[in-house]
């Protein structure tokens, strides 16, 4: 049986376009800047996928993360793009106010870098008795989305082994939840023979436990012969707390990261001065004027048959 009790707390995306992200995210979607922290070196769990230089942290969502499931935005400081794959569906977003804001005629909308959302005209159901926060408005993120090329597998890691309750909604699909009022998994098969693409984009979803339950997980994960990603390991972040983390991949790849709750309670507390932080951050950045240089400096070696 996996960790208990468990909340599901983020979905790491990498962006490339910092400054376009953030406007898509807080004029469209209606999101706000919880917390920014920046880095001068990789992380040590590969937070910011597989790059060591530095890179900037952005948790942006409807509400304190102690609540709510939140979205982590890694930026990497001089890479201007990603490569989509076909692992990452889309998230549903339940939300009369973020419906009505979206100037367009469909329900779905991308983010610059090309991820995907379905922004639906209803309100979720509020977290149910046993709920953790159960006084606290319900999360409109309610949904995580995910390819898979076997889903009764999958459903063997995520139910059998981690112990998430599952029901399964339509043919080739599975919802997976690990507690009430979280949100939910999603998993959906992809048609035979056709592979799981990661692309350079590949993201990683994330949940809190009981920090003493990680060193068990990681041992009992290796003992059921799945893989860890990232053995156990603290994380630091300058001026706050320090964080335990496992990072274990499900049998298609994706990867999870579980964290110890105490920790990133304190860790994960909205800070008043995200926004200011944020704005410092993109008024010193200077990779798009870089790139813009770099583009036109290409262009003109080509022009002279270079």
């Amino acid at each position: 049986m996996g960790p208990t009790p468990c909340r599901n707390l983020h979905w790491v995306f990498k962006v490339g376009d910092r400054t376009a992200t953030i406007r898509f995210y807080e004029d469209v979607l209606l999101m706000k800047p919880l917390r920014h922290e920046e880095f001068t070196e990789g992380c040590a769990a590969a937070c910011n996928g597989p790059y060591d230089g530095m890179w900037s942290k952005t948790m942006i969502g409807y509400g304190p993360e102690d609540d709510n499931f939140v979205l982590e935005l890694t930026y990497n400081y001089g890479v201007k793009s990603y490569e989509l794959g076909n692992d990452y569906m889309g998230i549903t977003i339940r939300s009369k106010r973020v419906y009505g804001n979206i100037q367009v005629p469909c329900v779905e909308v991308a983010a610059p870098d090309g991820y995907r959302f379905w922004v639906q005209d209803e309100e979720p159901q509020l977290p149910g008795p046993s709920s953790s926060s159960p006084s606290s408005p319900p999360c409109p993120m309610t949904e995580l989305r995910l390819h898979v090329t076997d889903l009764e597998r999958s459903l063997a890691f995520w139910s059998g082994f981690l112990g998430f309750s599952s029901r399964r909604p339509a043919p080739g699909e599975a919802l997976l939840s690990c507690g009430p009022g979280q949100c939910e998994l999603r998993l959906v098969q992809l048609p035979q023979g056709q592979p799981l693409q990661r692309g350079t984009a590949f993201g990683r979803v994330a949940f809190a436990c009981p920090g003493e339950q990680l060193q068990q997980l990681e041992a009992d994960v290796r003992a059921a012969g799945y893989t860890v990603h990232t053995p156990y390991v603290s994380l630091d972040t300058p001026g706050k707390a320090t964080v335990q983390v496992v990072i274990l991949q499900d049998p298609d790849g994706h990867e999870i990261c579980f964290v110890g709750d105490a920790g990133f309670r304190e860790l994960s507390v909205w800070d008043p001065s995200a926004s200011r932080l944020l704005a410092e951050a993109l008024e010193k950045d200077r990779s798009a004027e870089w790139f813009k240089q770099r583009e036109e400096r290409e262009a003109r070696m080509r022009a002279k048959g270079v």
